[in-house]
């Protein structure tokens, strides 16, 4: 059996796992079974198993970390969300419903990544360091902690304009939400902060230089201003719940394009490691 097809069994063996503890918290939490949470915990948490298993064979097969490749940067960004989630929820059980937000969101990127070439490559020179380990796995943390506050904000919608279900009743107050959603802006926003600065880092080792105003890096750049300039205008204006959310899923959306969507598509010195 060649390691490839080990990676695609496990990957789409996790793939069933998670769409499976997705539809065990959708039915847990709209019908009221707060017992059937935990088991719907239990299996996402057994979907990182073979999710884990299939992105070590790839690190073996490769000898480098999972951020050469859509298949490989995709399927580690959804191992990372849905590792985040978990940890939240152990610690905040009556946020179950971010579930629902957070592990359809992981099985797009993996499907999407098994449906891009998964031939293996080697290491450029230039990603010989580990400034590019901090500089990769902060920006994981930071998407993570990020998806989990664009979970909050659309929920707080919700509770702010009045909607009531037994769905909705599972969660903590408006104000709660909009506390957690700042506390998630804050951890992304460091994660972001310390992103940046391990790639110039990097950037200079590689090139002899800390920063070229690549595309890659003006936007990461503009992703910062944006939750900065959010986390400002909340502790010095005093923005209302609703005004936070809605910016919170604008600064997602910049967000998202930066990790996902513009490495792949605008050519530059990051996109040519993400073929």
């Amino acid at each position: 059996m060649s390691p490839f097809f080990q990676e695609t069994l496990l990957h789409w063996t996790a793939v069933g796992v998670y769409a499976l503890a997705a539809i065990l918290f959708a039915h847990a939490l709209l019908w009221d079974h707060p017992a059937r949470v935990r088991w719907a915990r239990g299996l996402a948490a057994l979907g990182l198993l073979p999710h884990g298993a299939a992105l070590v064979i790839r690190w073996i097969e490769t000898g480098h970390g999972p951020y050469m490749l859509k298949y490989e940067v995709l399927s580690s960004n959804a191992w990372i969300a849905i590792l985040m989630l978990l940890i939240v929820l152990w610690r905040r059980p009556s946020w179950a419903g971010l579930a629902l937000v957070v592990l359809p969101a992981a099985i797009l990127m993996v499907g999407l990544g098994l449906l891009t070439s998964p031939e293996a490559r080697n290491l450029p020179p230039t990603l010989r360091s580990i400034w590019l380990v901090f500089h990769i796995f902060f920006t994981k943390l930071a998407v993570g902690a990020f998806l989990l506050a664009f979970a909050a904000a659309v929920i707080l919608l919700r509770k702010v304009k009045g909607a009531s279900s037994r769905f909705l009743e599972r969660f903590p107050s408006a104000e709660v939400l909009d506390a957690s959603m700042i506390r998630f802006i804050g951890f992304g926003f460091v994660f972001w902060s310390t992103t940046i600065v391990a790639g110039a880092i990097w950037a200079h080792q590689s090139w002899g230089r800390y920063w070229g105003w690549d595309p890659i890096e003006t936007w990461s750049l503009v992703t910062w201003l944006c939750f900065g300039t959010l986390l400002h205008l909340r502790l010095f204006y005093r923005l209302r719940p609703r005004t936070t959310a809605w910016l919170t899923i604008g600064c997602f959306g910049v967000s998202i394009l930066t990790a996902f969507i513009f490495p792949f598509l605008i050519p530059s010195l990051h996109s040519a490691y993400f073929q």
